[in-house]
């Protein structure tokens, strides 16, 4: 009986082919490794701390609302016998505004202005058709819808500015009620503030029109001022800056802030007027993208690595510079603004 042939075994052929393509891919990789991290730099912006003023402010939106109103209507199915006042007429409360054929006379109720005349003398009128609107338009009132966060630092009596965006006229008011009972039912609780405005005759602010209501808060006077993007933080959230040594090299020092407006800080200790930090750049290089997919987003920095920009309340803004001599302000963003006002010079 033949036995069958046996089959040779290919296995170490094929092993070295694989250790072969292997190796090929090692260098390929190898080779754009060295090659992208030789084209990739790490840059820093710098910013100068400098001697001045800074506020900061709670600001919110609302829009300008009547106080007192009123529209007037037949009580009867009658005639118009008198009219005493035109559409635009100033009028006081006690005043007669129409008197009608069943001896009705209209009387204003308060102090306001006619605002729209719907009948003339002869006209018959029916029991609930319009006669006439009248409305102060000088006593308005602005409802302001404050969050959780900063209901806290809202009070009755609390003294407050308010600007009409349209014409930019501003009134100096103060928060006259609060309804602390929270009318929001979604994951944050808003309350209602209320505000009482004087905006007078002829300014051109008028019911309707949209509002800043801005409520000072904390002010420092003559202190180091840092721009805020200037920041760094560790993991505890603590403040920190990066300065140059002796050797040229970028070392951390610790800061204390204070006032922030969301633009500017109030450095306690740390720094002094003059001194200069830095703050990795946030433009990337053009194969930053491939090398955070390579090697995890890690950054190569040559003096400190993990350079990571933590938040602040308030928020951030973009690099500011401004010239020595002059003194700036700088509003804040979001529900919470200010200003921050500076005399050294910002390179």
């Amino acid at each position: 009986m033949n036995k069958a042939p046996k089959r040779r075994r290919r296995w170490p052929r094929r092993l070295i082919w694989t250790l072969i393509l292997l190796l090929i891919l090692a260098g390929v990789g190898y080779y754009a490794y060295t090659s992208l991290k030789q084209e990739y730099t790490v840059t820093y912006d710098s910013y100068t701390a400098t001697t001045g003023s800074i506020s900061n402010a709670l600001s919110f939106s609302g829009n300008l609302q009547l106080v007192d109103s009123a529209s007037y209507t037949s009580s009867a199915n009658t005639s118009v016998r008198k009219v005493y006042v035109a559409a635009g007429d100033e009028v006081c409360e006690g005043d007669d505004l129409i008197r009608l054929a069943n001896g009705t006379t209209i009387e204003a109720d308060f102090d306001g202005r006619v605002n729209v005349l719907s009948v003339v003398e002869g006209d018959e009128v029916r029991s609930g058709d319009a006669l006439l609107q009248i409305a102060d338009f000088e006593h308005l009132q602005v409802a302001l819808r404050v969050d959780e966060y900063d209901i806290g630092d809202v009070s009755v009596g609390q003294a407050c500015t308010v600007t009409a965006t349209a014409t930019e006229r501003s009134f100096e008011s103060e928060i006259a009620s609060i309804d602390y009972i929270s009318a929001s039912g979604g994951n944050v609780a808003y309350y209602t503030a209320t505000c009482d405005v004087d905006v007078g005759g002829g300014t051109g602010v008028y019911p309707g029109m949209q509002v800043t209501v801005t409520i000072p808060q904390e002010e420092a006077d003559n202190v180091v001022v840092l721009n805020m993007n200037a920041l760094s933080f560790d993991a505890q959230n603590s403040a920190f800056v990066y300065k140059k040594d002796e050797a040229g090299e970028l070392i951390e020092v610790p800061v204390e802030v204070g006032v922030s407006n969301g633009n500017y800080v109030e450095i306690k200790s740390g720094l002094v007027d003059g001194d200069e930090v830095f703050v990795e750049s946030q433009e990337e290089d053009e194969s930053s993208g491939l090398l955070a997919g390579l090697f995890g987003g890690q950054q190569f920095n040559p003096n400190q690595s993990g350079m990571n920009r933590g938040s602040f309340r308030g928020g951030m803004s973009d690099t500011g510079g401004f010239p020595g001599g002059e003194r700036p302000s700088f509003g804040g963003a979001g529900s919470s603004g200010g200003s921050a006002q500076t005399g050294g010079g910002q390179p």
